[in-house]
């Protein structure tokens, strides 16, 4: 039972940490919680949709030339570097005049989190509309300051899927989970960010100092991609979705019953005229903060065709707000794994896959065993022990390393202290911290085409959270993608996975090869951070509860 209240203590993130705890809290007691709607489902609100004459803008003018002669294509810019992304997001917010439209698993109440909703407010102040849409899996105290915004004209901000118990108390909240876990174990994990309808930033990355690879106790490599033209009315046509969604619920119907003593909501109309100071930058920062924000790149490279574009076709592929009833059959709608594991089945040479948390369905596991006995290489980047933040992700990845490197699949576990930083999208002297992690999911088809989005390859993502993402068939960007994958699979910055024989009985062993000063080593022993560490992922490895992860 021990075993099982630390595997449920917090299920595995999904981009950030999913709620985890489902199967395990339903097999101690509470196995038949309430499936029904959210708190506030039954609270009045008005249904909007994304800007209809995004032309009207300058930000719709920006690019209305090019996208004339590109016709049916949509421009594409892949963001690898995370303090990139922070800078891009408060300068498209700073130039937005019409509408600006957020959707996230995560919006913490860090220093990122608080300089963006400063950003948000100062854009409701110009009369920008601003509509944000954040998941509640994963709130923490101080993430409520998202929620100042909820009294400013101009704002609004829903919460999908909110959990009854608005406080932080993490035993309150997991016996709110235990009680509706059909409910709650379903979550939104979308990223997506569009401005004016005329451009927006896609990918894996939350908001929060560790998305954008700013805090020294935590970076999280991932990736966006800049996109403007067609594709941007797409991907606003699935915001309005979830928006308008029976899940989204609006804030104002959740502060209607929070005790002042959560923090949560408490006197906004106080909160608002007092504004909270600008945020300052983490104490231990490895970085010039101030520099980073006052500097306009790369939005101003990006506007004047110095930081250059891809233009290309490219489909929106996403799970549907109510995705358990599209995925039974009750319901018609989108389903994201359907179009991603099409694409993998086409893949004719090779198959680059960079995903944070492994842990396959059998038939994502049988599409790459057919691709291997079709002769074609797959390559999967991953996190090692070392580094991953989630032991429970990382033993429900411990069942397919043996069988996967047995049918000729190369494995590769990122490092936590890198050798180099080429690829990784953070600074030397971030990374001497030693708290390197992927958070990015990327695919690459045959360096013709490439998947990026909010998709894991693992049960979680393909079955029971939503999910959002770009198939985008660009050898370039594909390429671009696959020299970045090369880079980061180097000796120096990963273990190289593989099995050597254990004797006469036919059986392998796992080892882990890398380079430590300049010279290749070899563990027998799976790297970790502590002994403790290593033996909790083993205990864990024995629950059955893949389909959770």
């Amino acid at each position: 039972m021990l075993i099982i209240r630390a595997a449920i203590r917090r299920r595995v993130a999904r981009s950030g940490g999913a709620i985890r705890c489902g199967v395990a809290l339903l097999a101690v007691a509470m196995l038949y919680g309430c499936a029904g709607l959210p708190p506030g489902a039954d609270f009045p609100k008005a249904t909007s949709v994304a800007l209809a004459h995004p032309e009207e803008t300058r930000l719709g003018q920006q690019f209305a030339s090019a996208a004339h002669e590109h016709e049916g294509y949509s421009a594409f810019r892949i963001v690898n570097a995370g303090a990139d992304g922070l800078r891009l997001r408060m300068q498209i917010i700073d130039a937005a005049q019409r509408t600006l439209d957020l959707q996230y698993y995560i919006f913490r109440g860090d220093e990122a989190g608080r300089l963006l909703t400063d950003g948000l407010e100062r854009a409701a102040d110009r009369g920008v509309r601003v509509r944000v849409l954040v998941d509640d899996g994963e709130t923490v105290a101080g993430d409520e300051q998202i929620l100042r915004l909820m009294v400013h004209p101009s704002a609004e901000v829903r919460i999908f899927n909110p959990f009854d118990y608005r406080g932080h108390s993490r035993l309150l909240r997991k016996l709110d989970f235990a009680s509706h876990a059909p409910r709650l174990d379903y979550r939104m994990h979308n990223k997506l960010m569009v401005a004016d309808n005329a451009l927006a930033l896609i990918g894996g990355r939350n908001i929060g100092n560790q998305y954008f690879q700013i805090d020294p106790e935590s970076q999280f490599a991932d990736d966006d991609v800049f996109t403007t033209g067609p594709i941007v009315r797409e991907l606003s046509g699935t915001f309005d979705e979830f928006w308008n969604s029976d899940l989204a619920i609006p804030a104002k119907a959740l502060g209607r019953s929070n005790p002042p003593e959560t923090g949560t909501l408490a006197r906004p109309e106080e909160e608002r005229t007092s504004r909270r100071p600008r945020a300052q930058p983490p104490k231990a920062a490895a970085i010039d903060y101030a520099s980073l924000l006052t500097t306009d790149q790369p939005f101003a490279g990006i506007i004047s065709g110095k930081l250059p574009l891809v233009w290309a076709h490219a489909q929106v592929v996403y799970d549907s707000p109510d995705k358990k009833h599209v995925g039974s059959g009750a319901l018609p709608g989108r389903l994201i794994a359907r179009a991603v594991l099409d694409s993998i089945r086409d893949v004719q040479s090779e198959f680059l896959l960079v995903t944070p948390y492994f842990i396959p369905a059998a038939d994502e596991l049988q599409l790459l065993k057919d691709l291997r006995r079709r002769q074609a290489r797959v390559r999967i980047l991953t996190n090692s022990l070392e580094s991953t933040t989630e032991a429970i992700a990382q033993a429900g990845y411990d069942h397919y390393r043996v069988p996967l490197l047995e049918e000729g699949v190369e494995l590769y576990e990122v490092r936590a202290l890198l050798g180099s930083v080429r690829g990784s999208g953070q600074t030397a002297k971030m990374s001497r911290y030693g708290n390197y992690a992927l958070h990015g999911k990327m695919y690459v088809f045959d360096r013709q085409k490439l998947f990026i989005g909010s998709m894991n390859y693992d049960e979680r993502s393909k079955r029971i959270n939503t999910e959002i993402g770009l198939i985008i068939q660009s050898p370039e960007l594909a390429q671009q993608t696959a020299r970045r994958f090369d880079a980061m699979v180097k000796p120096s910055e990963c273990y190289i996975v593989g099995l050597i024989p254990t004797g006469a009985s036919g059986k392998s062993r796992l080892v882990w090869r890398t380079e430590k000063d300049g010279r290749m080593v070899e563990y027998a022993r799976e790297p970790a951070r502590s002994g403790w560490q290593r033996l909790k992922v083993k205990l864990l490895a024995l629950l059955p509860i893949d389909r959770e992860l």
